[in-house]
């Protein structure tokens, strides 16, 4: 073999994970690459991996690289999609409407945002067409989102002229000198995250006037070039309402507020009101349920994973302990069919979230017989054999309430239809609503997921990586099972807390850096580790032991509460 000098070539290869290289000059963007394929997926290709990390559209290749392209189908993709067609609304609304205010507030389920307007009217169902409009316009002009990066003391001086407070104060809390921002003409922006090369790649939108503002729709991810039809979500919107209102009443309405307060030594503060408020609505929520005491036999708790519901059904039985109510806790799992008559998924593997996964029959029994005060011989499922055994018998006394708590709790086929109407239904999520700035959303997916992250960690001896891995099937789960059944619910509870990513961030941070590179996990921990890079941390030692944050952090007091015994086992 001979080795020589030779000249660098001035052409690049890049291999596709389906078998397939292209060659073109050094320096050509990941677009490019991509139009060369001349290829129609089903979902539209707004980022690629490159050599393992996440890139966007605009990135220049300069070396021999590996190429996945990610479409609006995946989470990066749809994450990167929602974040352009924001940055696109954005920048309408002030082309039209310079005097307005425009906050980006939460997610709809149906696919969309909803947003509110300060400083003018509403926006009338006639503003809404006008905005659409110049939407399109940039649209089917396909006009380029240019991105900059900028000292941040520019930003800070550019913000500070729009008179951007949320963003001055987030970014006086930033570490690196420098910040990304994207511009569309004369309009400039910060967003946390990529974005497409140019406005053609978000063809599909619509606007639609909603209580109080106006919803920005967007495709989900199983169907990423439809609407879907839209739903109307009460409970949902009066949840986020609710905790809207005691962000307010913090006096933090987005992160860097948050930060200021920590800087100035409040954060005791910020987590006694949280937790406050979060008992008064415990307490409210028990106060219903002895209100119908009479007519309740069932109080039923569901929510997606990481929503704290263990802590919240032993705080609410706390509650109603003090109102002279003595709830017995019927563990859903329990009820499991054994392991070789479990459904299966459509790939194969057992389906352990289908609510066929319960023996529904062996439930109504039991649920009837104990709600007619007779004795029942309980089962206790063996899950390192797989099969349901034996467990104690029980007889309730007269009047005395069952909690179950599970995924399935708002589903109607749960339980006896016979006890519907005696049933008090509560659905808890981490509705999270402390934004980075009222452009940029934390989502409430994100919240979840960090919670887990540190739980699973301390309690299962899981990495960041196991549990990263798991979550896209754990989200599956929930889009199928939990969401379509939320506004069931008598009574909707926010389990999310003002400081909660603070407090959670020293836990995260280290586990999240052990994802090894080039593993799929890694992007999502790099996401992860980019976004709690805005948060100021606190100490887990100013936190209540009866907070749901330790339900993630450990040291929770109601984890081994045990009030049932001695009262129920005759």
């Amino acid at each position: 073999m001979t080795i020589k000098i030779t000249e660098s070539n001035k052409e690049v290869e890049i291999h596709l994970t389906d078998g397939r290289t292209l060659r073109g000059p050094r320096g050509t963007s990941v677009e490019e690459f991509i139009k060369a394929l001349n290829i129609t997926p089903n979902a539209p290709i707004v980022a690629a991996v490159v050599n393992g990390s996440l890139r966007e559209m605009q990135y220049e290749i300069n070396t021999e690289s590996t190429i996945m392209p990610i479409t609006t189908a995946t989470a990066d993709g749809a994450r990167i999609y929602r974040r352009s067609l924001t940055f696109l609304l954005e920048f309408a609304f002030q082309q039209l409407f310079p005097k307005g205010i425009l906050t980006i507030d939460h997610s709809v389920g149906s696919g969309g945002y909803y947003c509110q307007v300060a400083g003018r009217e509403i926006l009338s169902g006639d503003d809404l067409k006008v905005l659409r409009r110049r939407m399109q316009a940039e649209i089917t002009r396909d006009a380029r989102f240019v991105r900059e990066e900028i000292p941040i003391d520019k930003a800070l001086q550019h913000f500070k002229k729009l008179g951007h407070e949320d963003k001055i104060a987030l970014f006086s809390h930033r570490k690196k000198n420098y910040l990304t921002l994207y511009k569309l003409g004369d309009y400039m922006n910060y967003h946390h995250g990529y974005m497409v090369p140019s406005a053609g790649y978000l063809r599909w939108f619509d606007l639609e006037a909603c209580e109080g503002g106006f919803v920005m729709r967007f495709p989900r991810r199983h169907k990423p070039t439809e609407i879907l039809p839209k739903k109307d979500y009460p409970q949902l919107l009066s949840a986020f309402q609710i905790y809207g209102g005691w962000l307010r009443k913090l006096g933090i309405d987005n992160v860097g507020a948050l930060n200021n307060a920590i800087s100035a030594g409040r954060a005791q503060e910020i987590v006694l009101v949280s937790e406050a408020l979060h008992e008064q609505f415990v307490a409210e929520i028990a106060r219903q349920i002895a209100e119908r005491r009479d007519d309740l036999r069932l109080i039923l708790i569901a929510g997606p994973s990481s929503s704290g519901k263990t802590t919240f059904s032993r705080r609410l039985t706390v509650q109603l302990l003090a109102r002279g109510i003595s709830p017995f806790p019927l563990e859903l799992d329990n009820y499991f069919v054994n392991r070789e008559d479990n459904p299966r998924d459509e790939n194969g593997e057992l389906d352990f979230e289908i609510l066929e996964a319960l023996d529904l029959p062996l439930l109504a029994e039991h649920l009837k017989k104990l709600t007619r005060g007779e004795r029942v011989k309980m089962p206790k499922f063996n899950f390192k054999k797989g099969i349901r055994e034996a467990g104690e018998e029980i007889q309730l006394r007269e009047g005395q309430l069952i909690i179950l708590e599970g995924i399935h709790g708002m589903n109607q086929r749960l339980v006896p239809k016979s006890l519907l109407a005696q049933s008090f239904r509560i659905y808890i999520s981490a509705l999270t609503q402390l934004n980075l700035d009222r452009h940029n959303r934390v989502s409430t997916t994100d919240t979840r997921l960090v919670r887990r992250i540190v739980r699973d960690a301390r309690e299962r001896g899981y990495t960041a990586q196991a549990t990263i891995s798991r979550w896209e099937s754990v989200r599956r789960g929930e889009k199928r099972h939990i969401y379509p059944y939320q506004e069931n619910a008598d009574i909707m509870f926010n389990s999310a807390l003002a400081y909660e990513l603070a407090a959670l961030k020293p836990f995260a941070e280290p586990l999240l850096r052990q994802v090894p590179y080039g593993t799929p996990e890694h992007i999502e921990a790099k996401r992860l580790l980019a976004f709690l890079e805005w948060f100021l941390p606190i100490s887990d030692k100013l936190i209540p032991e009866n907070s749901i944050a330790k339900e993630f952090l450990g040291g929770s007091v109601l984890k081994n509460f045990k009030w049932w015994q001695g009262s129920n086992n005759q």
